[in-house]
């Protein structure tokens, strides 16, 4: 694997995060030269410390993913310092609670919420539905568009972008975001279609449920113990446990593998423990 990734650069977005930083560490220890993008430099920060204390290359880019021009200001200064981009991953995305319901179904009661407390769809705030839309989708569709113009330009190269178990099918309380997360799925099969010509594949790993700073608020309760929606996870999930960052690596090594997954393009891989083979019935 290092011959294969020798000399190669790879661009992670969202690489403060749980999931993203664990790939970066993995590439930067088969020899692959990482630029971590993200909004929050101090996380970034402790990632690349890391990588280099290991041996490995790496730097930190403050940007914000669904501005163009920071991204090509970012992506002018990692050609510069490491050169042209061959591996992409379109980490950056998320939720925000406030786009999220607390209720499950409709619900008489959301017709009369005054706080904030309580959300229903019909009381969402459609400027934060928005911006979960915005981030999740053109914070993927914009770095693909200014780092694959250098793939182009060499003929070829590897985007992974980050999809979900809502690409797959809906999931209660999260439309915004299971809106976001099927249309990263339906985007990766035509950016493959598009790239296909210049040899850019392009895939999507769908993560399960993965334990990460935002998702304990979600499947814990404060005391430690797991929550109803956690509960509810575990039943419809074969495996019965919570995914690992550590465990998303192996199909990431697959898909920036040429001679390995070079015939493959335009798949979205679900990591999950087997959640969606498990109709809950």
């Amino acid at each position: 694997m290092a011959g294969i990734n020798q000399e190669r650069v790879a661009v992670v977005t969202g690489a403060g995060g749980t999931l993203c930083s664990e790939m970066s560490r993995a590439l930067a220890k088969q020899g692959v030269k990482v630029a971590m993008l993200g909004r929050d430099i101090g996380k970034l920060k402790l990632v690349e410390a890391e990588i280099i204390a290991n041996g490995g290359i790496a730097i930190s880019i403050s940007t914000d993913v669904i501005s163009e021009t920071e991204v090509l200001k970012a992506r002018n200064e990692i050609y510069e310092k490491l050169g042209p981009c061959s591996i992409l991953i379109n980490g950056a995305g998320g939720n925000q609670m406030e786009a999220v319901t607390t209720f499950t179904a409709f619900d008489e009661k959301e017709l009369k919420i005054e706080d904030g407390n309580e959300r229903g769809f019909l009381n969402l705030n459609m400027d934060t539905f928005l911006s979960v839309l915005q981030v999740n989708t053109m914070g993927t569709v914009i770095p693909c568009k200014v780092f694959a113009k250098d793939m182009a330009h060499n003929r070829g190269g590897t985007i992974i972008n980050i999809a979900s178990m809502n690409s797959y099918r809906p999931l209660s309380r999260v439309g915004a975001y299971g809106m976001a997360k099927a249309g990263i799925a339906n985007f990766t099969q035509w950016l493959a279609t598009y790239l296909a010509p210049a040899n850019i594949r392009v895939n999507a790993i769908a993560p399960g449920f993965f334990i990460n700073d935002r998702s304990k608020k979600i499947l814990f309760n404060p005391d430690g113990s797991k929550s109803a929606r956690g509960e509810s996870i575990l039943r419809q999930t074969p495996l019965k446990r919570f995914g690992e960052a550590k465990e998303l690596i192996g199909c990431m090594n697959w898909l920036i593998n040429d001679n390995d997954a070079g015939f493959v393009t335009g798949t979205v891989i679900p990591i999950d423990g087997g959640f969606i083979a498990d109709s809950g019935i």
